[in-house]
């Protein structure tokens, strides 16, 4: 399988403390693929593990070889800005900053050093299309980011993430603070952004692992237990845990 980015054979530990366990997963170009599982099963961590967010957090440490487009992320001489870039990130809460709503989708460009004004104009419309949200905004793009509904400041989110054009996006359960029409607005956007990149979501929310991905992985207590295409694994998942777990009966 042609893959954009994988981890092998990936043990991560806070401290003393091993929060993965041998975690082996491939993700597939161009398609999204869900990590689902109970809370505190290290889905959100794993998530992390690819584009080096748990080297902010003091003791933390990984074993095991993570590779986007055939290198390992993990070396020394990786250049972690230019890594983030490739695999850019949208966190649970949406956390623009305090600027306008321009200079949020602008800020990665700048700090990528384009200076080019016209051409970092084209780049925010362009984000803020893909993010679907640009004819919300168009008149408004000078007002402060902080004036937005909440669903449409995770959508400025994702539009900040893309402007700086990832190969992968992930999103650590991205609308999971938001109501049910905010909601759809953002999985309808994972579906239009498909096409263009490799999207990893994480979500406690079966339904919308069901409605959004092409391949589910679930995983408990640290540990990858089965993975496979979405449909397969939620109409004939292998495992009993993982029947019970997609069925509800726990977790």
């Amino acid at each position: 399988m042609n893959e954009s980015i994988r981890a092998h054979n990936v043990d991560f530990f806070y401290g003393k403390s091993q929060a993965l366990h041998d975690v082996s997963l491939g993700f597939p170009p161009r398609k999204v693929t869900a990590l689902i599982g109970p809370s505190g099963c290290g889905k959100s961590t794993f998530l992390r593990c690819l584009n080096r967010m748990n080297d902010l957090i003091p003791g933390a440490r990984v074993q095991g070889r993570i590779e986007l487009d055939g290198q390992d992320i993990n070396a020394r001489d990786t250049d972690v800005v230019s890594l983030r870039r490739k695999v850019g990130m949208v966190f649970q809460k949406p956390n623009p900053f305090p600027k306008s709503i321009f200079e949020n989708v602008a800020y990665g460009l700048r700090i990528n050093g384009m200076k080019n004004l016209s051409e970092i104009a084209d780049r925010v419309e362009a984000s803020l299309h893909r993010a679907a949200m640009f004819e919300e905004v168009k008149d408004r793009l000078h007002s402060s980011a902080l004036g937005l509904s909440g669903g449409q400041q995770q959508r400025l989110c994702i539009a900040r993430a893309l402007a700086v054009e990832p190969e992968v996006l992930l999103m650590d359960e991205p609308a999971s603070a938001l109501d049910p029409i905010a909601t759809q607005k953002i999985e309808e956007g994972i579906h239009e952004l498909k096409s263009q990149l490799t999207i990893i979501i994480v979500t406690h929310n079966m339904q919308q692992a069901a409605r959004v991905s092409d391949r589910t992985a679930f995983f408990y207590m640290g540990k990858l237990i089965e993975h496979d295409v979405t449909d397969t694994m939620f109409t004939r998942p292998k495992l009993k845990q993982t029947e019970d777990y997609i069925t509800g009966r726990f977790g």
